[in-house]
């Protein structure tokens, strides 16, 4: 239970802040905090979190990377289902408080987005469905193999959270004008049932592409990696 209550708080705190970023500051009047603004606040959310829950339930906060994790053999099978629950779960709690934050300024609508994934003409730069696969699945492979990587038993010990908070600012920086990035299931679910409408229509994509792209980093690493010890619960 602590550690489903961490994976819950965990992905509460990626939503709350990163999507809150998104909605609150990325085009504040006058100075807003841009695109890279949200990307290093996407990636400082998994940073501040892993620190500090991570050596309870492994730091996921993410059904992609618990996916992931499960198919390069960190993490048992009975483990999948519960952690992908609590995430979706602590994520719309987020979204939940994000809301009631946003809602609280005139002309407040959220079936803008909310900072929601989407291809077509709801992509930001308007990418079309097959780019999105693409780089939803390509960018969370890397993600996960980034993961993989920092928290081997042989990677320097300590800086896996910073490692993987800046991978993840990375991957934003890429991708917010491609889809408003993924690569989290549980982040697109959680601001999607809010907008609604098309927003919601369009989410299937952001569960099979990051999944998809989750088992294609943890196998990779655990090719890589075959006949090598790993450590099995690592965050």
């Amino acid at each position: 239970m602590k550690k489903l209550l961490a994976e819950c708080i965990g992905t509460f705190w990626l939503v709350l802040g990163g999507c809150g970023s998104a909605v609150l500051a990325s085009g504040f009047p006058h100075l807003g905090i841009g695109f890279a603004g949200v990307a290093l606040a996407f990636g400082l959310t998994v940073v501040t979190m892993a620190y500090a829950l991570g050596h309870i339930s492994g730091g996921h906060f993410n059904p992609a990377v618990t996916l992931g994790l499960w198919a390069g053999g960190r993490v048992r099978s009975e483990v999948v289902l519960p952690y992908m629950a609590v995430q979706v779960f602590g994520g719309l709690l987020g979204a939940g408080v994000l809301y009631l934050i946003a809602s609280g300024v005139g002309g407040f609508d959220v079936q803008a987005g909310f900072a929601s994934n989407g291809f077509g003409i709801r992509s930001p730069g308007g990418f079309s469905l097959q780019a999105v696969l693409i780089a939803e699945c390509v960018l969370t492979a890397g993600f996960v193999l980034v993961i993989m990587g920092v928290t081997d038993v042989r990677a320097p010990v300590g800086f896996a959270p910073l490692a993987i908070g800046l991978c993840l600012t990375l991957i934003h920086l890429i991708s917010i004008p491609v889809d408003n990035t993924s690569v989290n299931p549980a982040r697109s679910t959680a601001v999607a049932v809010f907008a609604g409408g098309e927003w919601l229509q369009q989410l299937w994509v952001f569960w099979l592409a990051p999944l998809a792209g989750g088992v294609v980093g943890g196998g990779l690493y655990r090719i890589l990696l075959a006949g090598r010890a790993t450590h099995p619960e690592a965050p």
